[in-house]
């Protein structure tokens, strides 16, 4: 029955092409405006690794200001300075903990072939790959021991190993970066968290980083940093050292706590030490530590831009407007047919069998609307990248479950459009038609 219905919505569009056809630009326009700011908010919101989120707590301690907060009303500084990173590396309770920090480092490739290039390298220390899924595609992550140890190791993205080794297996092999040369023990294969939850704090929709070294190996030769350093007071001295041991904040720090026993002890564990600071005249502060999983650290960081969430409401305004005038269009369509559903009750046809007959024609021009939406949505995704360059590029492409989402959208909308005009078309009174045939 169902394709007989759809058989007799064909006819019917065919039949007003130009009102089918303003129908269809109706829905198509406003599920193409609402897709393409759903999109970007829906990218921006995702939760980037679902099935350990709850178990991997971005770590903060409020070692700022006495007179003013790091962040209004009382929020900590978002990132740890290098004296307690240490100290939590060395003795927190956690299955999985580590503090890492982004890097611009000059890579030599072996060879005469091609020129030194510098790269994005992330410090951080071996739990990193476990704790975060890194998938390899050669040989694996270095492990505490190489921290220990300050080994000269070196993990490359698969982009950098196709450049520099023309994708080979690199694993024991040899490359100069800062002016070291590194051992390659391991190779990752296509990873790319969208957001980019572990450094939300310097960019949570940039690229990853193209190569991963030892925390302790950068800190040792002083490689360039190259992310957020915020400071409350004037550092004591010159030089790196005077540096590291200042209240400069610049780490970020994560752990992983699976249970809420293991989340009870650490929290313990910061509040203790942040006491035995405090003997020290450290943290002048209130005690304000945080343990923030994955989904609330990027609320906290507002990684959903509210410019974002307010032109996906006022594209859905827009979504509904499209709709109240394809109610009108639809309305002047059905009641134009009242003699052929006169007709149609007088030989037999239940109202329930023309309200589904007409409610599927309502779907089918939603579906015709949808597709059209989902080529305007791309347009409008591509006018985006245009316009705020690389900066987006990540935001802007639709997965599957958008497409589903737009096409259902449209047609769910298309129905609801089409149930008051389907009513009035299916209340016509049948003796009235046929009189005025």
């Amino acid at each position: 029955m169902f394709s007989y219905y759809f058989r007799l919505a064909l006819v019917s569009m065919r039949r007003n092409p130009i009102l089918s056809a303003l129908m269809i630009a109706a829905i198509g326009l406003g599920i193409g405006a609402s897709m393409t700011t759903i999109t970007v908010n829906y990218v921006m919101s995702s939760n980037p690794i679902p099935h350990k989120s709850d178990d991997l707590y971005y770590v903060q301690l409020d070692s700022w200001d006495p007179n003013n907060a790091a962040n209004e009303p009382n929020e900590p500084p978002d990132q740890v300075t290098w004296t307690d990173a240490m100290a939590l590396m060395r003795d927190a309770p956690a299955l999985r903990q580590g503090a890492q920090a982004k890097s611009n480092l000059v890579l030599e490739p072996p060879g005469d072939d091609e020129r030194p290039f510098m790269v994005l390298a992330r410090s951080n220390f071996a739990d990193f790959f476990p704790m975060f899924d890194l998938p390899f595609l050669y040989g694996s992550g270095w492990d505490r021991d190489a921290d220990e140890a300050r080994e000269l190791v070196v993990v490359l993205s698969r982009e950098i190993n196709d450049r520099v080794f023309g994708g080979e297996n690199s694993v024991g092999r040899t490359l100069r970066l800062g002016g070291q040369h590194f051992r390659v023990v391991g190779v990752i294969d296509e990873w790319s968290p969208m957001p980019k939850f572990y450094d939300v704090t310097n960019g949570p929709f940039d690229e990853p980083e193209e190569i991963f070294i030892p925390f302790n190996t950068m800190v040792d030769f002083q490689f360039s940093r190259s992310g957020n350093t915020n400071c409350w007071k004037a550092v004591d001295g010159n030089g790196f050292d005077a540096f590291l041991r200042s209240e400069c904040v610049w780490i970020q720090f994560w752990a992983e706590l699976p249970s809420q026993a293991e989340r009870d002890e650490y929290m313990q564990f910061l509040n203790s030490y942040v006491e035995q600071q405090k003997a020290l005249g450290r943290f002048p502060r209130p005690m304000n530590n945080r343990l923030s999983n994955v989904m609330q650290w990027m609320e906290n960081q507002e990684v959903v831009d509210d410019d974002a969430q307010v032109m996906m409401w006022l594209s859905l305004m827009f979504l509904v407007v499209c709709l109240l005038n394809t109610v009108g269009l639809l309305l002047s369509k059905f009641l134009a047919k009242s003699h052929e559903i006169g007709l149609r009750r007088a030989v037999g046809a239940s109202r329930g069998q023309l309200f589904t007959q007409h409610l599927v024609e309502s779907a089918t021009i939603g579906l015709a609307g949808g597709l059209l939406g989902l080529g305007l949505a791309w347009l409008g995704l591509r006018g985006i990248e245009l316009l705020f360059g690389d900066m987006v590029d990540r935001m802007t492409n639709m997965d599957w479950v958008m497409v589903l989402a737009a096409i259902g959208l449209a047609i769910v909308s298309a129905i609801v459009a089409g149930l008051y005009p389907t009513w009035r078309a299916c209340n016509v009174q049948p003796a009235a038609q046929l009189k005025s045939i």
